[in-house]
């Protein structure tokens, strides 16, 4: 069985809209399921490959900065 679960997951979302996305983040943050953890790798790897420099010196100051707590 050949499963890319990366387009899976992609697949599922596509075209959600702004509204959509964040309930199903915010869902799987509350869930705390490790099932979700792919799903939510996979939207921080499009973030990330969006993101300028900038944003992303911002988003690995954030990581560290939530680490140290």
């Amino acid at each position: 069985m050949n499963l890319n679960l990366r387009q899976a997951i992609l697949s599922n979302v596509s075209g959600h809209n702004a509204d959509q996305l964040e309930a199903t983040i915010d869902d799987a943050l509350q869930k705390g399921e490790e099932k979700m953890l792919p799903g939510l790798g996979v939207f921080f790897e499009m973030l990330w490959k969006e993101s300028e420099e900038q944003d992303r010196q911002e988003i690995l100051q954030t990581l560290e900065k939530s680490l140290a707590e």
